[in-house]
């Protein structure tokens, strides 16, 4: 009867750590797909800060163009008043 009872506990032992086994593998497996998904995500959101910088720089240049568009047309609205001034003053 012992015999038979540390068998079973030695079959019950072997089962563990068979398990564990392949617990161990699965978990080893996971973790790798994990892994590998958190690499993809930051190759992804690299790409993507990298697409927002290009765009905030686009966005700069749009402004910087507007600004001296409006730059350009601010001036030439005070030098047509300058030249209006100058020839109402000379008709007086």
């Amino acid at each position: 009867m012992r015999k038979i009872m540390l068998a079973a506990a030695v079959a019950a032992s072997a089962l563990s750590l068979a398990a564990c086994g392949e617990t161990a593998k699965e978990a080893d497996d996971v973790a790798g797909a994990m892994a590998e998904d958190a690499d993809k995500m930051g190759e992804d959101m690299e790409a993507m800060g990298e697409e927002m910088g290009e765009d905030m720089e686009a966005m700069g240049e749009d402004a910087m163009k507007a600004t001296e568009a409006t730059a350009d047309e601010v001036n030439a609205a005070a030098e047509k008043a300058a030249a209006d001034a100058e020839k109402m003053m000379e008709s007086e």
